[in-house]
C-alpha cells in the first residue's frame, strides 16, 4: 500500500508543479522601471540570465523560465544583446524574445550632407561602432559597382535617414542598411527621372552631394544645381568650398580654417584647381538634392553669395556678383564686426573674391558664398 501511495503523492506533486510552471509561464509580470533596457552579455549561461531577469524585476521566478529553456535544448539558445522590457510580459514571451534575438534597436540619425567621416563618428557615438571599421568598409566601392562602376568608395550612397540598429552592430551591416535604403529610394522615387535625364548616376549623385553641402534650403537646391550645371557646360571651375574640405579630410587634415595651401591642393577633389565634377560624391545627398541634380533650374545664373539669413543671392554676371559680395561684406561687418575680419562659416560664411583670404571650413549650416576670381 505504501508504494502506490508514494507514487500517487509524487504524481500529484509533479502535476501540481507542472501546473504551477505552466501558469507562471503565461502570467505577465513586471516589477522593474517602466522602460528597462537590459544587456545580456555574450557567454552568459541560462541560469545566470534567469537570475539577472529576476533581479531586475522582469521575471518573478527563475524556475519556470529555466524549465522552458531546458525543454528547448539543444535547438534553442539565448542570444546576447540589449533587450527592452517596457511592459508586463509573460515569461514564455521573454523566452521567445531571447531565443529569437529580438534585441532593442537604437535610433541612429544620419543627417543629409553627412560624409563617411561624419557617419563613422555618429555610429560610434550612438551605437559603439569602431570608426576605423566603418571607414575601412565604406572605402570599398564593391557593393555599389552595379549602379556606379566609377564610384571610388561608398561615399554618397549611404542614404541619410533615421535607422534603427542594435548597439554593437557591425560596420558592414550598418553600411548595408544605408545602401539598401539608397537603392529603395532610387528604384521607387528617382529611377524614371534618372532615365529621362540621360545622365549617369555617378554624375547625378556627385552633383547632388555638392548641392547638398551648399544650401540647406530645398527651394534653392535646383537653382544651385543650375549654377553648377551651367558652369560645367562653360568649362568654368565650380570653386566649391566643400570639395576642398573633403579633399583635406581624405588626407587626414584636422578641422579648421581653409588655408591658402588647401585652396591650391593638388587633389582631384579641389574644384578650384580642377574644372569639372570631382571624382565622386563628397557627402550623402538627400532626396531633394538628388531631384535638384536631376532637374536643375533653367536660367543664366552663374554665381551666388550668402545673404546672412541662411540663403543666397544669385547673379548672372561677375560684376553683379561682386556688388552682391560687397553688400554681403558690409552686412556681415554690421552684424559681426570681428567676424568680418576673420569670418567663420560656423556662424556666417565669408565670400571669396581674393585668393589671399583664409576661409572657414564648410559645416552643415551650408550657407555659403560662391565667387569667381576676376
Amino acid at each position: 500500500m505504501r508504494r502506490p501511495l508514494l507514487i500517487l503523492v509524487v504524481t500529484l506533486a509533479l502535476a501540481v508543479g507542472a501546473a504551477w510552471v505552466g501558469l507562471e509561464l503565461v502570467r505577465p509580470y513586471k516589477a522593474s522601471a517602466a522602460h528597462l533596457v537590459l544587456e545580456i552579455p555574450p557567454g552568459m549561461h541560462a541560469p545566470e540570465v534567469a537570475s539577472l531577469l529576476v533581479e531586475r524585476g522582469v521575471l518573478a521566478h527563475r524556475f519556470p523560465f529555466l524549465v522552458r529553456y531546458y525543454l528547448g535544448r539543444p535547438r534553442h539558445h539565448l542570444k546576447a544583446g540589449e533587450y527592452l522590457f517596457d511592459r508586463p510580459e509573460r515569461p514564455l514571451d521573454i523566452y521567445h524574445k531571447l531565443i529569437l534575438g529580438e534585441v532593442y534597436l537604437h535610433p541612429a540619425v544620419i543627417p543629409e550632407g553627412s560624409d563617411r567621416f561624419d557617419i563613422a563618428r555618429i555610429l560610434h557615438q550612438q551605437l559603439g561602432v569602431p570608426p576605423d571599421d566603418f571607414l575601412r568598409v565604406t572605402a570599398q566601392a564593391g557593393p555599389i559597382r552595379d549602379l556606379d562602376p566609377q564610384a571610388p568608395s561608398l561615399e554618397g550612397y549611404l542614404f541619410p535617414d533615421t535607422y534603427r540598429l542594435p548597439r554593437g552592430v557591425s560596420a558592414a551591416s550598418a553600411a548595408a542598411a544605408m545602401l539598401a535604403r539608397f537603392r529603395h529610394v532610387l528604384e521607387t522615387k528617382l529611377r524614371a527621372d534618372l532615365e529621362a535625364s540621360h545622365a549617369s548616376l555617378h554624375d547625378v549623385v556627385t552633383l547632388a552631394s555638392l548641392v547638398e553641402k551648399e544650401t540647406p534650403d530645398p527651394a534653392e537646391r535646383p537653382v544651385v544645381a543650375g549654377v553648377f550645371a551651367r558652369r560645367l557646360e562653360k568649362g568654368m571651375p565650380l570653386q566649391c568650398d566643400p570639395t576642398v574640405i573633403y579633399a583635406a579630410r581624405l588626407e587626414g587634415r584636422p578641422p579648421g580654417p581653409i588655408t591658402i595651401s588647401e585652396l591650391q591642393m593638388d587633389s582631384p577633389y579641389n574644384t578650384y584647381r580642377y574644372a569639372g565634377l570631382p571624382p565622386g560624391p563628397i557627402a550623402s545627398p538627400g532626396e531633394a538634392s538628388l531631384r535638384a541634380a536631376l532637374q536643375p533650374a533653367p536660367g543664366s545664373v552663374l554665381y551666388f553669395v550668402a545673404n546672412n539669413h541662411g540663403g543666397h543671392i544669385f547673379a548672372r554676371t561677375l560684376a553683379e556678383h561682386q556688388r552682391n559680395v560687397a553688400r554681403y561684406r558690409r552686412a556681415l561687418a554690421a552684424l559681426h564686426p570681428a567676424a568680418a575680419e576673420n569670418p567663420s562659416p560656423r556662424r556666417t560664411p565669408s565670400p571669396r573674391s581674393h585668393p589671399g583670404e583664409s576661409h572657414g571650413r564648410k559645416q552643415p549650416s551650408k550657407a555659403h558664398p560662391k565667387t569667381d576670381h576676376p
